[in-house]
């Protein structure tokens, strides 16, 4: 007669999760190596830096190697990043922090993307935005993320609205897109890395999935937290909370 397998305990699933996040984090580094090799030489022959290649189709090749490698080092990076918020490794320094600077670094970091997708971004109330405490770094990843995803599922000529406002001790930045939407029960699984669900965020973005994770663990490590949110009428609503400087 079997008997039911005993839950591990909570020291045995404390080692596996370190292990784990060790594991993530050495593959992460290892991999890196190998990928800035195969970028930077990649990038002398699609630029044909010591003379020409011959055959047009190598420079194209080349280009291609170039932009597969530059994919697999964003997910290497964000995997590690990941390993990293989910074992509390990472430093934040806390600070007030205007939130319009912070748009403004990352919406000129996306200037070329949001031109090449003819994509705009309206801030409401821009001159008025509210300052939050969080890491300068940390709060521009979050934004930086969310917009890009808000970008992508976004239709040509369309765009992506933004506000923030103070609520009690803590400070609400919205980034609402127009895009498909995703069903709500999806919500859970969009949010737990190596989990996503297939969603309509997923299917229209070429992307790995884990920018919404990073941002859900960037925020809880700044002491706040996101919000996904079905807007009314189609499309997503990204609630960053964080507290108000």
């Amino acid at each position: 007669m079997s008997h039911p397998a005993t839950p591990p305990s909570v020291e045995v699933e404390a080692i596996l999760d370190a292990q784990k996040r060790s594991f993530l984090r050495m593959v992460s580094h290892e991999l890196r190596t190998p990928l800035n090799s195969i970028l930077g030489f990649s990038e002398i022959l699609s630029t044909e830096l010591y003379g020409p290649l011959g055959a047009p189709q190598y420079k194209d090749y080349a280009a291609i190697i170039h932009q597969s490698g530059a994919r697999l080092l964003t997910l290497v990076n964000q995997v590690l990043e990941i390993a990293r918020l989910d074992g509390r490794t990472l430093d934040f320094e806390t600070r007030p922090e205007p939130v319009e600077l912070a748009l403004d670094d990352v919406l000129a970091t996306l200037r070329s993307d949001l031109a090449a997708r003819r994509v705009t971004v309206v801030v409401a109330g821009r001159d008025s935005l509210p300052t939050v405490a969080a890491d300068p770094r940390g709060l521009r990843t979050v934004l930086f993320n969310l917009l890009q995803n808000a970008m992508k599922v976004t239709a040509e000529n369309g765009a992506v609205q933004v506000s923030a406002c103070v609520r009690g001790e803590t400070v609400e930045i919205e980034i609402r897109d127009h895009g498909p939407g995703i069903d709500p029960a999806d919500i859970p699984r969009l949010m737990a890395p190596f989990e996503q669900a297939e969603t309509a965020l997923t299917r229209h973005s070429e992307g790995t999935g884990l920018g919404l994770p990073i941002c859900d663990l960037t925020c809880r490590a700044m002491a706040g937290s996101l919000r996904l949110t079905p807007s009314p009428g189609g499309g997503l609503t990204a609630i960053v909370i964080l507290p108000a400087a």
